[in-house]
Protein backbone atom coordinates (compact mmCIF):
# COMPACT_ATOMS: atom_id res chain seq x y z
CA UNK A 1 0.00 0.00 0.00
CA UNK A 2 3.16 2.19 0.12
CA UNK A 3 2.23 3.03 -3.62
CA UNK A 4 -1.01 4.84 -1.82
CA UNK A 5 0.31 5.51 1.65
CA UNK A 6 3.26 7.85 0.40
CA UNK A 7 1.16 10.23 -2.17
CA UNK A 8 -1.22 10.95 1.10
CA UNK A 9 1.59 11.52 3.29
CA UNK A 10 2.96 14.19 1.05
CA UNK A 11 -0.83 15.82 0.19
CA UNK A 12 -1.04 16.09 3.83
CA UNK A 13 2.01 17.65 4.39
CA UNK A 14 1.48 20.42 1.06
CA UNK A 15 -2.49 21.31 3.01
CA UNK A 16 -1.51 21.03 6.60
CA UNK A 17 2.25 21.02 6.64
CA UNK A 18 2.82 20.24 10.99
CA UNK A 19 -0.04 21.10 12.86
CA UNK A 20 0.89 23.18 16.13
CA UNK A 21 -1.11 21.29 18.25
CA UNK A 22 0.74 18.69 18.02
CA UNK A 23 3.78 17.39 18.96
CA UNK A 24 6.24 16.97 16.38
CA UNK A 25 8.25 13.91 15.75
CA UNK A 26 11.19 15.68 15.24
CA UNK A 27 10.84 17.43 18.48
CA UNK A 28 11.19 14.00 20.74
CA UNK A 29 13.78 12.42 18.37
CA UNK A 30 15.69 16.18 19.08
CA UNK A 31 15.15 15.79 22.87
CA UNK A 32 16.35 11.81 23.08
CA UNK A 33 19.05 13.42 21.08
CA UNK A 34 19.81 15.85 23.97
CA UNK A 35 19.26 13.44 26.63
CA UNK A 36 21.74 11.00 25.08
CA UNK A 37 24.33 13.93 24.89
CA UNK A 38 23.83 14.62 28.34
CA UNK A 39 24.69 10.70 28.68
CA UNK A 40 27.25 10.27 26.70
CA UNK A 41 29.27 13.49 27.25
CA UNK A 42 30.58 12.91 30.52
CA UNK A 43 32.18 9.79 29.85
CA UNK A 44 34.54 11.42 27.52
CA UNK A 45 37.72 12.97 28.12
CA UNK A 46 39.94 12.66 24.63
CA UNK A 47 39.07 13.23 20.87
CA UNK A 48 39.36 9.34 20.32
CA UNK A 49 36.61 8.96 23.59
CA UNK A 50 34.39 11.64 22.02
CA UNK A 51 34.48 9.86 18.68
CA UNK A 52 33.98 6.51 19.67
CA UNK A 53 30.50 7.71 21.97
CA UNK A 54 29.50 9.80 18.99
CA UNK A 55 29.59 6.97 17.00
CA UNK A 56 27.51 5.36 19.90
CA UNK A 57 25.29 8.22 19.63
CA UNK A 58 24.82 7.51 15.79
CA UNK A 59 23.34 3.80 16.14
CA UNK A 60 21.64 4.76 19.28
CA UNK A 61 18.86 6.99 17.87
CA UNK A 62 18.44 5.80 14.44
CA UNK A 63 17.80 1.98 15.98
CA UNK A 64 15.47 3.29 18.59
CA UNK A 65 13.46 5.59 16.41
CA UNK A 66 13.34 2.23 13.84
CA UNK A 67 12.22 -0.28 16.50
CA UNK A 68 9.59 2.32 17.92
CA UNK A 69 7.80 3.82 14.70
CA UNK A 70 7.26 0.10 13.36
CA UNK A 71 6.18 -1.31 16.99
CA UNK A 72 3.86 1.86 16.81
CA UNK A 73 2.56 0.81 13.04
CA UNK A 74 2.37 -2.91 13.88
CA UNK A 75 0.24 -2.20 17.21
CA UNK A 76 -1.95 0.46 15.28
CA UNK A 77 -2.11 -2.18 12.48
CA UNK A 78 -3.18 -5.17 14.72
CA UNK A 79 -5.92 -3.05 15.97
CA UNK A 80 -7.55 -1.91 13.01
CA UNK A 81 -6.17 -2.29 9.69
CA UNK A 82 -7.51 1.62 9.03
CA UNK A 83 -5.62 2.82 12.07
CA UNK A 84 -2.42 1.52 10.53
CA UNK A 85 -2.50 3.00 7.78
CA UNK A 86 -3.82 6.57 8.84
CA UNK A 87 -0.72 6.18 11.58
CA UNK A 88 1.63 5.19 8.44
CA UNK A 89 0.61 8.33 6.47
CA UNK A 90 0.37 10.58 9.22
CA UNK A 91 4.13 9.76 10.13
CA UNK A 92 4.84 9.96 6.89
CA UNK A 93 4.06 13.35 6.54
CA UNK A 94 6.10 14.20 9.19
CA UNK A 95 8.67 13.43 7.66
CA UNK A 96 8.45 15.66 4.92
CA UNK A 97 8.48 19.42 5.11
CA UNK A 98 7.50 20.96 1.70
CA UNK A 99 5.08 23.44 3.35
CA UNK A 100 7.72 24.43 5.54
CA UNK A 101 9.92 25.35 3.21
CA UNK A 102 6.80 27.12 1.58
CA UNK A 103 5.68 29.15 4.42
CA UNK A 104 9.33 30.44 4.81
CA UNK A 105 9.71 31.17 1.19
CA UNK A 106 6.54 33.23 1.38
CA UNK A 107 7.16 35.07 4.07
CA UNK A 108 10.52 36.70 3.51
CA UNK A 109 9.29 37.38 -0.40
CA UNK A 110 5.86 39.02 0.85
CA UNK A 111 8.43 40.94 3.58
CA UNK A 112 10.72 42.42 0.31
CA UNK A 113 7.70 43.11 -1.87
CA UNK A 114 5.74 44.64 0.98
CA UNK A 115 9.25 46.78 1.83
CA UNK A 116 10.14 45.52 5.02
CA UNK A 117 13.45 43.91 4.58
CA UNK A 118 14.63 43.52 8.36
CA UNK A 119 11.48 41.45 8.59
CA UNK A 120 12.54 39.15 5.49
CA UNK A 121 16.18 39.14 7.85
CA UNK A 122 14.12 38.17 11.10
CA UNK A 123 12.88 34.83 9.17
CA UNK A 124 15.95 33.88 8.12
CA UNK A 125 18.37 34.28 10.98
CA UNK A 126 15.41 31.72 12.06
CA UNK A 127 16.24 29.15 9.49
CA UNK A 128 20.07 30.06 8.59
CA UNK A 129 23.00 29.36 10.85
CA UNK A 130 24.95 32.03 9.47
CA UNK A 131 25.10 35.40 10.57
CA UNK A 132 22.41 37.23 9.58
CA UNK A 133 22.85 41.14 10.98
CA UNK A 134 25.26 42.31 8.15
CA UNK A 135 23.31 40.86 5.45
CA UNK A 136 22.20 43.53 2.64
CA UNK A 137 18.99 42.95 0.33
CA UNK A 138 20.41 40.29 -1.86
CA UNK A 139 22.27 38.69 0.63
CA UNK A 140 19.02 37.43 2.72
CA UNK A 141 17.60 36.93 -0.39
CA UNK A 142 20.71 34.09 -1.68
CA UNK A 143 20.11 32.87 1.98
CA UNK A 144 16.50 32.25 0.98
CA UNK A 145 17.10 30.51 -2.20
CA UNK A 146 19.92 28.22 -0.75
CA UNK A 147 18.27 27.29 1.98
CA UNK A 148 15.54 26.08 -0.16
CA UNK A 149 17.04 24.55 -2.78
CA UNK A 150 19.77 22.49 -0.26
CA UNK A 151 16.41 21.11 1.70
CA UNK A 152 14.79 19.75 -1.52
CA UNK A 153 16.94 16.91 -0.87
CA UNK A 154 16.54 16.02 3.36
CA UNK A 155 13.20 18.02 3.44
CA UNK A 156 11.26 16.23 0.32
CA UNK A 157 13.00 13.82 -2.02
CA UNK A 158 14.89 11.96 1.03
CA UNK A 159 12.23 10.83 3.34
CA UNK A 160 9.78 9.88 -0.11
CA UNK A 161 12.60 7.49 -0.97
CA UNK A 162 12.74 5.98 2.72
CA UNK A 163 9.29 6.19 2.93
CA UNK A 164 8.77 3.73 -0.61
CA UNK A 165 11.59 1.15 0.20
CA UNK A 166 10.75 1.08 4.16
CA UNK A 167 7.60 2.82 5.39
CA UNK A 168 7.17 4.93 8.05
CA UNK A 169 9.98 3.26 10.34
CA UNK A 170 12.31 3.86 7.78
CA UNK A 171 11.60 7.47 6.53
CA UNK A 172 11.30 8.31 10.29
CA UNK A 173 14.84 6.63 10.52
CA UNK A 174 16.03 9.04 8.00
CA UNK A 175 14.55 12.22 9.92
CA UNK A 176 16.32 11.11 12.93
CA UNK A 177 19.67 10.89 11.10
CA UNK A 178 18.99 14.16 9.74
CA UNK A 179 17.80 15.87 12.75
CA UNK A 180 21.04 14.56 14.90
CA UNK A 181 23.02 15.74 11.81
CA UNK A 182 21.73 19.30 12.77
CA UNK A 183 22.33 19.06 15.93
CA UNK A 184 25.88 17.49 16.60
CA UNK A 185 27.36 17.64 13.11
CA UNK A 186 29.27 20.47 13.40
CA UNK A 187 33.09 20.90 12.84
CA UNK A 188 33.53 23.35 15.46
CA UNK A 189 35.02 22.68 19.18
CA UNK A 190 32.45 20.75 20.73
CA UNK A 191 31.39 18.49 18.43
CA UNK A 192 33.95 17.95 15.74
CA UNK A 193 34.64 14.30 17.13
CA UNK A 194 31.20 13.80 18.76
CA UNK A 195 29.64 15.19 16.24
CA UNK A 196 31.61 13.06 13.55
CA UNK A 197 29.14 9.83 13.06
CA UNK A 198 26.24 11.34 13.14
CA UNK A 199 27.57 13.82 9.94
CA UNK A 200 29.14 11.36 7.68
CA UNK A 201 25.84 9.02 8.15
CA UNK A 202 24.17 11.86 7.17
CA UNK A 203 25.72 12.18 4.01
CA UNK A 204 26.01 8.35 3.47
CA UNK A 205 22.16 8.78 3.65
CA UNK A 206 21.78 11.65 1.41
CA UNK A 207 23.58 10.45 -1.38
CA UNK A 208 21.29 8.69 -3.48
CA UNK A 209 18.59 10.76 -2.78
CA UNK A 210 20.63 13.95 -4.30
CA UNK A 211 21.48 12.78 -6.72
CA UNK A 212 17.30 11.90 -7.92
CA UNK A 213 17.02 15.34 -7.06
CA UNK A 214 19.08 16.24 -9.56
CA UNK A 215 17.37 14.66 -12.18
CA UNK A 216 14.29 15.75 -11.02
CA UNK A 217 15.41 19.31 -11.20
CA UNK A 218 16.09 19.06 -14.66
CA UNK A 219 12.59 17.83 -15.87
CA UNK A 220 11.13 20.04 -13.22
CA UNK A 221 12.57 23.03 -15.12
CA UNK A 222 11.24 21.94 -18.05
CA UNK A 223 7.79 21.92 -16.43
CA UNK A 224 8.51 25.30 -15.48
CA UNK A 225 9.66 26.30 -19.41
CA UNK A 226 13.32 27.35 -17.42
CA UNK A 227 16.42 25.75 -18.58
CA UNK A 228 17.27 22.03 -17.84
CA UNK A 229 20.46 22.64 -19.59
CA UNK A 230 22.04 25.57 -17.76
CA UNK A 231 20.34 23.70 -14.41
CA UNK A 232 22.42 20.12 -15.53
CA UNK A 233 25.72 22.46 -16.68
CA UNK A 234 25.63 23.58 -13.40
CA UNK A 235 25.26 20.73 -11.15
CA UNK A 236 27.83 18.71 -13.22
CA UNK A 237 30.38 21.64 -12.91
CA UNK A 238 29.90 22.91 -9.90
CA UNK A 239 28.21 21.17 -7.28
CA UNK A 240 31.45 19.04 -6.37
CA UNK A 241 32.80 22.42 -5.36
CA UNK A 242 30.74 22.46 -2.17
CA UNK A 243 31.54 21.58 0.76
CA UNK A 244 28.76 19.08 0.94
CA UNK A 245 28.90 15.84 -1.02
CA UNK A 246 25.37 16.42 -1.50
CA UNK A 247 24.09 20.12 -1.14
CA UNK A 248 25.60 21.54 -4.04
CA UNK A 249 23.68 19.04 -6.32
CA UNK A 250 20.18 20.62 -5.47
CA UNK A 251 21.91 24.16 -5.00
CA UNK A 252 23.63 24.48 -8.31
CA UNK A 253 20.92 22.88 -10.44
CA UNK A 254 17.99 25.52 -9.20
CA UNK A 255 21.03 28.15 -9.57
CA UNK A 256 21.52 27.09 -12.83
CA UNK A 257 17.97 26.79 -13.81
CA UNK A 258 16.96 30.40 -12.94
CA UNK A 259 20.06 32.03 -14.38
CA UNK A 260 21.20 33.19 -11.13
CA UNK A 261 24.60 32.93 -8.77
CA UNK A 262 24.75 31.15 -5.69
CA UNK A 263 27.61 31.20 -2.96
CA UNK A 264 29.84 33.92 -1.77
CA UNK A 265 30.79 34.51 1.51
CA UNK A 266 29.09 33.70 4.83
CA UNK A 267 29.87 34.95 8.44
CA UNK A 268 29.74 32.47 11.30
CA UNK A 269 29.68 34.31 14.76
CA UNK A 270 31.96 36.71 12.71
CA UNK A 271 34.37 34.56 10.90
CA UNK A 272 34.19 34.92 7.02
CA UNK A 273 33.16 31.47 5.39
CA UNK A 274 34.08 31.44 1.90
CA UNK A 275 31.70 29.30 -0.52
CA UNK A 276 32.31 28.30 -3.95
CA UNK A 277 30.23 30.22 -6.31
CA UNK A 278 27.41 28.12 -7.86
CA UNK A 279 25.74 29.00 -10.81
CA UNK A 280 26.51 31.74 -13.34
CA UNK A 281 24.87 35.16 -13.02
CA UNK A 282 23.18 35.46 -16.18
CA UNK A 283 20.26 37.36 -14.27
CA UNK A 284 20.73 40.03 -11.02
CA UNK A 285 19.43 37.86 -8.11
CA UNK A 286 16.31 39.38 -6.19
CA UNK A 287 12.90 38.34 -4.27
CA UNK A 288 11.66 37.81 -6.86
CA UNK A 289 13.48 34.34 -7.73
CA UNK A 290 11.78 32.67 -4.10
CA UNK A 291 8.75 31.92 -5.66
CA UNK A 292 10.26 30.13 -8.85
CA UNK A 293 13.07 28.03 -5.96
CA UNK A 294 9.62 27.55 -4.14
CA UNK A 295 7.86 25.91 -7.30
CA UNK A 296 10.58 23.08 -7.38
CA UNK A 297 10.13 21.68 -3.91
CA UNK A 298 6.82 21.53 -5.26
CA UNK A 299 7.73 19.53 -9.01
CA UNK A 300 9.86 17.84 -7.56
CA UNK A 301 7.77 16.56 -4.77
CA UNK A 302 4.97 15.73 -7.29
CA UNK A 303 7.09 14.11 -9.85
CA UNK A 304 9.14 11.63 -6.77
CA UNK A 305 6.13 10.07 -5.83
CA UNK A 306 4.19 9.92 -9.09
CA UNK A 307 7.74 8.19 -10.27
CA UNK A 308 8.28 6.26 -6.78
CA UNK A 309 4.61 5.10 -6.68
CA UNK A 310 5.09 3.65 -10.42
CA UNK A 311 7.88 2.04 -9.31
CA UNK A 312 6.35 0.30 -6.83
CA UNK A 313 4.00 -1.22 -8.12
CA UNK A 314 6.04 -2.47 -11.24
CA UNK A 315 8.90 -4.65 -8.70
CA UNK A 316 6.01 -5.32 -5.87
CA UNK A 317 3.03 -6.44 -7.17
Amino acid sequence: MLWLIVPLAFIIDLLWGDPAFITHPVIIIGRAINGAERILRPRTGSPRSEHWAGCLLAVIIPGAVYVVTFCLCFLAGQIHSNLGFIVSVWLISTTISARGLRDVGCSVYRYFSSGEPEQARQVVDGIVGRDTGCMNGQEIVRATVETIAENIVDGVIAPIFFAYIGGAPLAMTYRAINTLDSMVGYKNARYINFGWASARLDDVANYIPARITGVLIIMAAVMLRLSPVNAAAAMFRDSKKHPSPNSGIPEAGVAGALGIRLGGTNYYEGIPSVRPFLGRPLKELSYDYIKPAIKFVYLTGILAVLLGSIVYKMVYQ
